[in-house]
């Protein structure tokens, strides 16, 4: 049996040292280890005073050492459960209803960009500068994130693009890969690189009809899906991947 001021106190710990530092904390305190070994079993900012409060919590509420290590491991649990939950969102480019809430496009696709820490995937058919896109890549190139951009070439799309190459709208980011889909590696004639999708630390996944052009993003009625969370971030990254490492995608640059 557990009470109010211990509950309060792992929910803080929970949102202080996240779901690892609870499984340590219930480690400890259900092996009835020494307060001095609890209090520093992680050495980061924070979990000392959790724990702190955690322990004289336990005190106050008259909380058996085994039923706290229980509670602390079904709340780390259930916290990394939830974090595995996929969320999906619709993504609209266009004239809104007002009534029906709907994400934009480019907001989606800016933010998803801004999130991301370690890695990033862009594939896009089309493609032409976008101001607010190519700033939040300078910035993500900034943090160290790895940024690869998939897109269609001239020669590839036949008559159905013109003008500058697609590559040619990420030119001012400095440090990131473009890669194309070889003609030669295409098996059949006329086949496109239509793909339009962005993807952050393989968790984020913006899949949209919308290339990434002002109109793409902004004019255009397009539609299209934000995937947080999940197995299909990582699976589309995981193809992608194994398309760029058996040489059906190569570099452009």
């Amino acid at each position: 049996m557990t009470g109010a001021a211990f509950e309060r106190a792992a929910a803080d710990a929970l949102t202080t040292v996240g779901a690892d530092g609870v499984r340590t904390l219930a480690e400890g305190i259900g092996k009835q280890r020494p307060r001095a070994s609890v209090l520093s079993a992680r050495a980061f900012p924070g979990f000392a005073d959790a724990a702190t409060a955690l322990l004289e919590a336990i005190e106050a509420d008259g909380v058996a050492s085994s039923a706290a290590a229980a509670y602390l491991h079904g709340l780390a649990a259930g916290h990394a459960l939830r974090a595995k939950e996929q969320e999906i969102s619709l993504v609209w480019s266009g004239p809104s209803s007002h009534r029906v809430p709907v994400r934009t496009t480019s907001r989606a696709l800016l933010q998803l960009v801004e999130a991301a820490q370690q890695e990033l995937l862009l594939m896009t058919y089309s493609a032409t500068r976008y101001t607010p896109l190519t700033n939040a890549l300078d910035a993500a190139v900034g943090r160290g994130v790895h940024i690869d951009v998939v897109v269609e070439t001239l020669q590839g799309a036949g008559s159905a693009l013109s003008g500058t190459e697609p590559a040619s709208a990420f030119l001012e980011v400095p440090g990131l890969r473009v890669w194309h889909w070889p003609l030669g590696n295409r098996a059949e004639p006329g086949a496109k690189t239509h793909a339009k999708l962005a993807l952050a630390d393989r968790r984020v996944l913006l899949t949209t009809s919308a290339n990434f052009t002002q109109s793409g993003v902004d004019r255009n009625i397009e539609a299209g899906v934000l995937i947080t969370g999940g197995s299909v971030p990582a699976r589309t990254s995981e193809h992608i991947q194994e398309l760029q490492r058996t040489g059906v995608l190569q570099r452009y640059w």
